[in-house]
């Protein structure tokens, strides 16, 4: 499990843009954490053995607490080609960083409220 988290923050680590909304960063129970979303869908396309359906459920409600809905959608296209993510961290576009620091945020989080 946390080998997905892991990658999910590697992935983070990557790159981004978007404008984070402001959110409530009220402390979860993992357990209680499970959504279906474009981040679940793309967490268990990896095919790695800790991505589980509850663990890609949990990263999903995360993203639904953390990110807009675009900020998913541009998330996933790094699960397909994660130089993208090295390319929107490097980035001197402000939507770029912008992206990067609420991913990245979001990479941690997840990883505290999903982690085994």
């Amino acid at each position: 499990m946390k080998s997905v988290i892991l990658a999910l923050v590697a992935v983070g680590m990557l790159g981004g843009c978007g404008v984070g909304k402001s959110v409530s960063r009220a402390v979860f129970k993992p357990a209680a954490l499970d959504a279906n979303g474009p981040i679940k869908r793309a967490c268990l396309a990896q095919n790695r053995r800790a991505a589980t359906s509850a663990q890609c459920g949990c990263v999903q409600a995360v993203a639904d607490r953390e990110l807009t809905n675009a900020q998913q959608r541009r998330g996933v296209k790094a699960f397909k080609d994660p130089h993208k993510m090295q390319e929107w961290r490097q980035s001197d576009r402000a939507s770029d960083n912008t992206f990067w620091d609420v991913w990245k945020a979001y990479g941690q989080t997840a990883s505290r409220l999903c982690g085994s």
